[in-house]
């Protein structure tokens, strides 16, 4: 019989009190595409960072290809035919493509040497694998989607047989996602092995030969993908059955919260982000905003939260906001009852290495439960942060541990508690699942729309199309800075929201669909 690429025997890890991996075995066979699925906290990732050789484990034994490997460290790994692409990428932002891939690879003294080399093999993975990317670009000039790709080509340069990708799609738009599953099956089909830490399910049934679903640090179970279902597989990483749909009455708008009129950002390189955007929220509903990540709606969250000055004109609850830049800062709009969920909860959501009960206060420092003057009210912001951490299920229950410590979906959840239990007149939120498991987008989804029931506007970004389809009440499509039209969910589809995230006007989609699939390409290759 063939050996597993990988097997793991009775591993376990404990970090202080808290238990990440317990007596985890796990076979995964050559040439295949093998899921990982769990909620977060449940083990995934630092069971895959003992693989790659990140941790050692307390206990257990790892074998790569029938034989028994002690991963001491990723170098390890690496000599091993391991590749590992981390949910937050490791590139060196100011390096071109070539210098990250070559960099811990060098071959001698002659760094030219090295480079040379490495172009040309660059350019023949590419061609194979269809990852290709200019290897003269700086890595912070690119997109995530392409940051993604010179992750893999370093692995496969590596000359990595095992591709272990965590969370590979959480910042990818459905396109990048789509191409992105293309590629995994050209590995697989090249006889490379993947294992796929995801929390998506349709992406497990897509893509996986067989999916491995791990619950509180332990394997709960390994099925043939094709012989199980999403339901079955959200219970089984949950415990109990899972709504894997948006429960929610019809929307019954009030009084209008916030108008936008003719919104327009430039940023430092003199580039217009926002052309004249102009749009309204109301009490007591969800207004949408899909788009292929990068037009614009960055800007908008980042303008209206106050953390970008803006030109137009804004108004929240009939007055003005001001976009200036003078008296547009965050705290303010707080002041005036906007939350914010921002879309980089590490960069701008938390402070990583602050406590959780720390990071619970920020932005409300003046709320007078916390303030005594010169002095904080720390016992306060610790009962608040508790109460947060059982109410939200945030995992360890620990407001001691500094952000870092938690998982992307826990960090995820301190900061939606934080927004939301505030009860903002708008909230403003910015991919509230990404990077989170099933059931805890069960619950966030529930904390929404309770929020919207409760007569409060809500202005949600989102890249995944299905979260904006269940979730809005009204559907408002960007492209390149501008508002491509308007939509109520019942009555389009994900095919008429794609072709105005791609530019396709409503004039457009009233020619033949010929005609509108050659303006498409042509948009498409207009963008690069």
């Amino acid at each position: 019989m063939t050996a597993p690429a990988i097997e793991l025997k009775g591993i376990s890890k404990s970090f202080g009190a808290v238990q990440a991996n317990k007596d985890i075995a796990l076979r995964v066979m050559p040439g295949t595409i093998h899921g990982i699925i769990g909620e977060n906290g449940a083990g995934k990732s630092t069971l895959m960072s003992i693989l790659y050789g990140f941790y050692t484990a307390d206990s257990g034994e790892i074998f790569i290809r029938g034989e028994k490997t002690d991963v001491a460290d990723s170098q390890t790994a690496i000599r091993s035919g391991i590749g590992m692409v981390f949910q937050h990428f490791k590139l060196v932002q100011n390096f071109t493509v070539l210098e990250n891939i070559v960099l811990g690879a060098e071959e001698g003294a002659l760094l030219k040497t090295s480079l040379g080399k490495a172009r040309t093999l660059l350019r023949q993975l590419s061609d194979d694998y269809e990852l290709h990317v200019d290897p003269d670009a700086l890595i912070e000039d690119l997109g995530v989607g392409m940051q993604q790709r010179v992750e893999i080509l370093k692995a496969l340069y590596r000359r990595a047989d095992i591709l272990i990708l965590d969370e590979p799609t959480g910042v990818l738009t459905p396109s990048e996602a789509d191409h992105l599953f293309r590629i995994l099956q050209g590995l697989k089909g090249e006889g490379k092995t993947v294992i796929l830490i995801t929390h998506k399910l349709r992406e497990i049934m897509d893509v996986t030969d067989t999916v491995s679903v791990m619950r509180r640090g332990e394997m709960a179970a390994t099925v043939k993908t094709s012989n199980t279902s999403p339901e079955k597989l959200a219970e089984l990483m949950v415990g109990r059955a899972v709504l894997l749909r948006v429960d929610k009455a019809p929307a019954d708008p009030g009084g209008t919260v916030l108008e936008v009129e003719n919104l327009r950002v430039v940023d430092g390189a003199g580039v217009e982000r926002l052309r004249g955007v102009s749009l309204h929220v109301r009490r007591g509903e969800i207004l949408g905003i899909a788009g292929v990540a990068g037009n614009g709606q960055s800007e908008l969250l980042e303008v209206l939260g106050g953390m970008r000055e803006g030109r137009g004109k804004v108004m929240l609850n009939g007055v003005p906001l001001d976009l200036s830049g003078k008296k547009s800062d965050a705290r303010t709009r707080r002041k005036r009852g906007i939350g914010h969920v921002p879309e980089d909860r590490q960069r701008e959501g938390l402070i990583m290495d602050f406590h959780v009960w720390e990071n619970v206060g920020f932005g409300y420092q003046d709320d007078p439960r916390y303030n005594r003057g010169l002095l904080m009210n720390n016992d306060a912001l610790r009962d608040d942060a508790r109460a947060k951490i059982d109410k939200f299920d945030v995992r360890p229950p620990d407001c001691w541990q500094t952000a870092r410590n938690f998982s992307g979906g826990n960090q995820q959840k301190i900061v939606i508690a934080r927004e939301l239990e505030r009860k903002p007149d708008l909230l403003l939120v910015g991919q509230p699942t990404r990077g989170v498991d099933i059931g805890a987008i069960e619950f966030i989804h529930e904390q929404i729309v309770a929020l919207r029931d409760e007569g409060k506007a809500i202005l949600l970004v989102s890249v995944e199309l299905d979260e904006i389809m269940s979730l809005s009440d009204r559907i408002a499509v960007m492209f390149d800075g501008r508002i491509m039209g308007e939509r109520l969910p019942a009555k389009t589809s994900e095919r008429e929201l794609g072709l105005l995230m791609a530019g396709i006007t409503d004039t457009d989609m009233a020619h033949p669909v010929a005609e509108v699939e050659a303006n498409l390409a042509k948009t498409a290759e207009t963008r690069g």
